[in-house]
């Protein structure tokens, strides 16, 4: 009789902003190259954005992609201070309880507050730790 292994695939949201997107790059790659380890990205990107002019139409859809996922991650750099945009996906992130976690993007002395604030750990860009705080802290809906 043959065992079936059960594959955990986290759906994570990263809040970020559009004006340092290089930073989803990066910790999108980083995530994609750590073997044993799979997600769904859900957020929106400036190469992929919802079409749509209408900002009660694109909350709405935010609001679903953070509602499906396990886990929030908020990029702590302190340009998040200044984006709205950035701040609404955090509260509603917290709304929904969904978990947030701040991740400080390589080289940043200083980080955003809106992140820090209502993160549960914001963790340093490390792969293995960007991924343990994944595990310890993604909410699996019942």
């Amino acid at each position: 009789m043959e065992k079936m292994i059960m594959v955990k695939v986290y759906s994570v949201f990263v809040s970020h902003s559009w004006d340092h997107s290089d930073d989803l790059i990066n910790l999108h790659s980083l995530l994609n190259k750590r073997g044993y380890f799979y997600h769904d990205s859900q957020e929106v990107t400036k190469d992929n954005p919802i079409n749509s002019k209408n900002e009660i139409y694109i909350k709405r859809r935010l609001r679903e992609l953070i509602r499906n996922s396990n886990i929030l991650l908020a990029l702590a750099g302190i340009y998040a201070s200044h984006s709205e945009w950035m701040s609404w996906e955090i509260e509603t992130a917290k709304e929904l309880g969904i978990p947030i976690v701040g991740i400080i993007p390589r080289g940043q002395e200083r980080i955003s507050k809106v992140v820090s604030d209502n993160s549960i750990e914001d963790i340093h860009w490390n792969t293995e730790s960007i991924i343990q705080a994944i595990r310890n802290y993604a909410k699996w809906q019942e």
